[in-house]
């Protein structure tokens, strides 16, 4: 049987405590602050240091900032700064004029928020006498919430204040007194508490802390009545008022506990300041009653200094798990059996806002140029600031060799990405091409990817998105308008005539423009006044003497528009007879778009647009963009350009979409650049668990033997990048095709074997699959083969890929119905490429090295990838390699310009053909984008429109929304 009391018979405990401390002492125990709080430090420093053992970069940074240089507030400030250095904390002290206003220190503020190495900010008060009590209330606010250690900010003084809620930071002097009582063992729970004094920084936020601990809390002020009477019944007296000796001994009640937070100075003859310090409660009455008591100094004022520190730790905690936390929340998909038609699938998901989609990936705000809701620019800055992480795992995705019914590369890039993201959890970023507006309205139709796997809003994605292409668009046709001008201006004029105009007088004065100087360099003329160049010497830098039948260079329109293949130029009267044939390219054609795509920087972008060649002279000389002097135009109307774009998947996992080169005279990637950022939002931190890493899965353009071998041998020899793996895309329907299948023309029904179950036919077409596994291996990378299923797909066709693959080479073959199923028919497959890529780093190696001849780089290329026997080399082509030999560009990679429909030069040889040899017709050069592109056929760098153009779908809704876009 219980001996218990009843409840209402039961004492306070807090009471009972109190009564029993008076009962047995008589002189109150001193809580010796100064010892507590250098304890505190010695926590805070063992597990700094602890923390940085396992992450080096980790390192709290405390900033003060100090208006003027009052005595006082220079004291406490280096006070702070040394218990920072005790406690491992960087300390920066950044002092401004002792008249700055309030909005220059909120500028300053602004810049600490936005300044992720920093942890805390204080504002060292006061501000000066101009500054009002709104104004340093103005100032406090503008510290963010997150790096507010003193945790003055409104928005934690309000936590505070709430039972329901609980602050990022707690005030460090009551967080101090709250130590203190706790240090000395009488419970706060159910105690009577008296706190006198009610201003933010202390009396008001001891009472709230008081009340969540659960103690009755009376608060004194200045027109409080009784005072004595109500501090007699206090089991803890907090004092906060800033009188000197005010509270008496006999106001105490016996065996209380005392808190003086009071600082106040007295004369003392016997000091040699001529002053002391003591506190609001005159001690030596009051130690003879109280249970325990704080000492002045060395009671509170220790502890305010070392819960500032602990707040500095506690906040680059939280940020530092912030920044590495890197959550995407997935959107849910409504997933139809049947499934809709794309546009209407992304028409009916509502996309996140790309601001709260880039903060989610830890980009942060001054980072991100919006372009209205749903897309943005992301600047370049990122790869710098996260320099210090190592790169996440980085996976082409390429494909068997193409057919006209598809492989679904784009659509696998996209349900791969959303399965990491949205159901692994895994930081997953899909790295695409920015589709043209030539096959979005032609035949082919948009790059989105489809079913429940695409980029959205899916027209913004297949239309203008934020201008790229018009941007090298514009950038070609201006290279074309200035070589043409030249062309027109040198041959109708003199070179006294024409060097006057080129480099004309100012105010009596003559100077060449810097790009003249790039090219007096090059001619090798070392003089820098125009006055003193020879006849001569005018003669060779002014004329660039281009050989007309050497002009490489077409203006470009982002249509297809087959009527431009072939024009003339210059009819008008004005050009006086000056015509010449050339034609339009496709925008994604023009090597601004190459050179976009592979530069490293924006420095790198303009030293590659000067040096594109767009002819030769008829000395036999390279003439360049420089030599033109449009190279810095060039950049400058592509310096937005160059930064990737932000968009997102149907279930808001990011997509970066940056450049979209040809991937027959270019390298059919998406940019280096885009790359680079995702690789770098996807890495980890030294310390970091390997579950942690993220994936970068780009995309390269057409087959494994054209966008993968140039996604190795050119991007990844540009960039330094070593990719980790490869996933091939195959389907039943293609590999059926390469095994022998009927042709299929677009418009037409599909035959039926490529829908009905044919294991003989399907057999000799995985060998096509065979031969990209096996092309893949020869660059060291792991592969895996993602079987993109089709609803007419059997069990025995799918298994049957499934083990051809593996007995080929293949790492891991899975299965993936994404395209019906969104990233959940793709689970699978990412689980597998986790799996594969986590057994160890790739071996990953180039096919050929830099200093080998062109021919053989050729050579190389043709029978290692291709299967080929060997190569023929047209006269012309035989001419070329040894002109561009001697002009210095062997050390160039290969960019083979082919069909993409058969490893070899003929579309119609499907599977893997044999006994072949491949024929170059011309080499050309892209000197700015960095490659020589060998033509094996016919290349249409402009493509044409049909008879029925997908362009009769696509229009505009009732609402205003883009509707037949596929």
């Amino acid at each position: 049987m219980s001996t218990a009391a009843p409840p209402e018979e039961q004492p306070n405990t807090a009471q009972a405590s109190v009564a029993a401390a008076a009962s047995t002492s008589t002189q109150a125990q001193i809580i010796d602050g100064t010892a507590i709080a250098k304890s505190i430090r010695a926590e805070i420093a063992q597990r700094i240091s602890e923390l940085k053992a396992r992450y080096p970069r980790f390192e709290p940074h405390l900033v003060i900032i100090q208006a003027g240089n009052r005595p006082d507030s220079t004291t406490y400030v280096r006070m702070k700064a040394k218990a920072a250095a005790e406690t491992g904390i960087k300390f920066t002290h950044v002092q401004v004029d002792g008249g700055a206003s309030v909005e220059e220190i909120v500028r300053v503020v602004g810049k600490l928020n936005n300044d992720e190495d920093v942890s805390g900010i204080l504002v060292q008060l006061p501000l000066g006498d101009h500054v009002t009590a709104e104004g340093e209330r103005t100032v406090t606010e503008a510290i963010s919430p997150e790096k507010d250690v003193d945790g003055f900010h409104a928005y934690n003084i309000g936590h505070l204040s709430s039972r329901a809620s609980t602050p990022l930071f707690s005030p460090c002097t009551p967080s101090g007194v709250i130590k203190l009582l706790d240090s000395t063992g009488t419970p706060i729970e159910g105690a009577q508490a008296v706190v006198l004094g009610r201003s933010d920084i202390v009396g008001s936020p001891v009472a709230a802390m008081l009340r969540k601990r659960d103690a009755t809390v009376t608060q004194c002020h200045s027109r409080t009545r009784d005072l004595p009477e109500i501090v007699k019944r206090a089991d803890i007296l907090v004092s906060a008022i800033g009188k000197p000796e005010f509270v008496q001994g006999s106001w105490i009640k016996p065996g209380a506990v005392v808190i003086d937070v009071g600082t106040n100075y007295i004369p003392d003859s016997t000091k040699k300041s001529g002053q002391r310090l003591v506190g609001d409660v005159e001690f030596a009455s009051a130690s003879k009653v109280a249970s325990h008591i704080t000492p002045v100094p060395g009671g509170v004022g220790p502890m305010t200094v070392a819960f500032l520190m602990h707040n500095t730790f506690q906040s680059a905690e939280r940020l530092w798990n912030a920044a590495r936390e890197r959550k995407v929340k997935p959107l849910k998909l409504n997933i139809l059996e049947k499934v809709p038609s794309d546009i209407e699938i992304a028409m009916a998901q509502t996309p996140k806002p790309v601001a709260e989609l880039a903060a989610e990936i830890g980009i942060h705000p001054d980072e991100l140029e919006l372009y209205g809701k749903y897309k943005a620019k992301v600047e370049l800055s990122v790869i710098d600031r996260l320099a210090h992480r190592k790169n996440g795992k980085y996976v082409v995705i390429s494909g068997i060799t193409p057919t006209p019914l598809g492989e679904g590369k784009s659509t696998t890039t996209i349900g791969l990405a959303q399965a990491m993201g949205a159901h692994l959890n895994r930081p997953a970023y899909a790295c695409v091409r920015q589709p043209s507006q030539g096959p979005t309205f032609g035949i082919k139709g948009g790059a989105a990817g489809g079913g429940y796997s695409q980029v959205i809003p899916m027209d913004e994605f297949n239309l203008h998105l934020t201008g790229d292409i018009h941007a090298v668009s514009a950038a070609n046709n201006l290279v074309a308008a200035a070589l043409d001008a030249r062309m027109f201006h040198e041959a109708t004029q003199s070179d006294k005539a024409f060097y006057g105009r080129l480099v004309p007088a100012k105010k009596g004065k003559r100077e060449f423009a810097p790009l003249m100087l790039k090219r007096l360099k090059k001619l090798g003329i070392d003089k820098t006044n125009p006055d003193d160049l020879t006849p001569e010497e005018i003669n060779r830098f002014a004329r660039l003497d281009v050989d007309p039948e050497t002009i490489t260079w077409n203006r470009v329109v982002d249509v297809n528009d087959r009527f431009l293949r072939k024009i003339t130029v210059g009819q008008g009267t004005t050009e006086q007879g000056h015509t010449r044939e050339t034609g339009f390219d496709i925008s994604v054609a023009s090597e601004c778009m190459a050179v976009l795509a592979l530069s490293n920087s924006l420095a790198d972008m303009r030293e590659r647009l000067g040096n594109m060649v767009v002819a030769t002279s008829k000395r036999g000389e390279p003439i360049t963009a420089d030599d033109l002097g449009v190279g810095g135009a060039l950049a400058v109307l592509m310096k937005d350009a160059i930064k990737p774009n932000l968009m997102q998947t149907l279930e808001g996992t990011p997509v970066f979409v940056h450049a979209g080169p040809f991937a027959n005279i270019a390298h059919g990637n998406s940019s280096i650049l885009a790359d680079r950022v995702a690789l770098k939002l996807a890495g980890t931190e030294e310390g970091d668990d390997v579950s942690r890493q993220g994936y970068v899965l780009t995309e390269a353009g057409f087959g494994a033997d054209m966008g993968m071998e140039k996604f190795c041998n050119i991007k990844c020899r540009t960039s330094g990048l070593n990719p980790d793996a490869t996933v091939i895309v195959a389907t039943t329907r293609a590999l059926k095709m390469h095994g022998g299948g009927p042709d299929v023309t677009p418009g037409k029904a599909i035959p039926d074997v490529y829908t009905q179950e044919n294991l003989d036919m399907l057999r000799e077409g995985c060998k096509n699959l065979g031969k990209h596994i096996a092309n893949a291996k020869k660059f060291g990378l792991k592969v895996i083969v993602a079987v993109n299923q089709f609803s007419s797909d059997t069990e025995a066709e799918l298994q049957l890929v499934r083990e051809c693959a593996l007995q080929a080479g293949a790492d891991a073959a899975v299965i993936s119905n994404h395209w019906a199923k969104g990233g959940a028919g793709a689970k699978a497959l990412a689980e597998a490429l986790v799996e594969v890529c986590e057994r160890g780093e790739s071996e990953f190696k180039l096919l050929y090295p830099a200093e080998a001849s062109l021919e053989d780089k050729i050579t190389t290329i043709s029978k290692e990838i291709y299967g080929a026997d060997g190569i023929e080399l047209s006269e012309l082509a035989r001419k070329q390699l040894e002109t561009y030999t001697a002009q210095g560009y062997a050390h160039l990679p290969i960019c083979m310009a082919k069909t993409q429909y058969s490893f070899s030069h003929d579309p119609k040889l499907k599977g893997v053909p044999t006994g072949f040899t491949i024929p170059i017709r011309a080499i050309r050069l892209s000197a700015g984008a960095g490659f020589l592109y060998p033509i094996l056929g016919d290349m249409q760098t402009m493509p044409g429109l049909g008879t029925r153009p997908g362009f009769w779908e696509v229009g505009l809704d009732e609402t205003g929304k883009v509707v037949g876009l596929f």
